[in-house]
């Protein structure tokens, strides 16, 4: 199972497919996300799910973002259906968002006609430009920069008009600037029963872990036991981030 680019959207499809990702980055690794995160989604492919992912580059709207992501993912499932790649009238559509990209997801279900069967959310971030942005404010000295919209008007909007009412919230114990929390509160308070947060040993880097080639020599030496037991250690993380994954979309499938 390759990468394919379809209408600039980077896309794997399973032979038989049980459900579809949209995936959307975190702000300075989007351009790339089939490259920057790409042991986590082909992980989600092998188990039978079409991943879409799509970049895109940051602006201060971000609204303006959401709307575009939205029509490239939808102009890429009109595609692989009119060319036969994929034949199933009806799969479940997941949003999966890292950072920056639970925003977009968030703004996706708030202000656009779209039907989800929930979204998972790792590591929400919602700083103003000034935090996210260094030295945002030295590119106008007169107004201040901000994106559209602003971190407060983001939480307005997704407590008075989200409406993806199955959510999958993931943080990490070691993750500095993870707003989850704040986010569960708000959407606690709109589908209370409907809304799961865990918290994985990791960091805000975690999903973007990659595949470490270690092959042992002829003989074992120390060198060999120091570089797979620091394989170990990264795929701990990365696997459980893959397991409470699947496990959420489907209970009873083995992950």
């Amino acid at each position: 199972m390759d990468w394919k680019e379809i209408r600039g959207n980077w896309v794997l499809v399973p032979p038989k497919p049980l459900g579809i990702i949209h995936f959307l980055g975190g702000a300075f690794v989007a351009t790339a996300p089939h490259l920057t995160y790409r042991w986590l989604l082909e992980q989600l492919g092998s188990k039978g799910y079409v991943v879409v992912a799509t970049p895109f580059v940051n602006t201060l709207d971000h609204v303006a973002i959401a709307k575009t992501v939205l029509l490239n993912f939808e102009r890429t499932i009109e595609r692989l259906h009119d060319s036969g790649a994929l034949r199933q009238f009806y799969l479940p559509t997941y949003g999966l968002g890292h950072s920056m990209g639970c925003k977009l997801h968030l703004l996706i279900g708030s202000l656009l006609p779209v039907e989800r069967a929930g979204n998972i959310l790792i590591s929400f971030n919602n700083y103003a430009a000034k935090e996210a942005i260094p030295l945002v404010e030295q590119l106008n000295s007169t107004f201040p920069v901000e994106f559209t919209p602003s971190p407060l008007e983001t939480n307005g909007i997704i407590q008075q008009s989200y409406n993806i009412r199955r959510n999958l919230l993931i943080k990490f114990n070691n993750d500095t600037i993870d707003q989850t929390v704040s986010l569960t509160k708000i959407l606690q308070s709109r589908f209370a029963e409907m809304v799961t947060i865990q918290t994985l040993p990791g960091t805000h880097t975690t999903p973007l872990g990659q595949d470490i080639k270690w092959q042992p020599g002829a003989s074992f030496t120390p060198w060999d036991a120091l570089g797979q037991w620091f394989k170990q250690e990264v795929y701990r993380d990365l696997n459980q981030l893959r397991r409470a994954i699947l496990l959420w979309i489907n209970p009873l499938s083995p992950p």
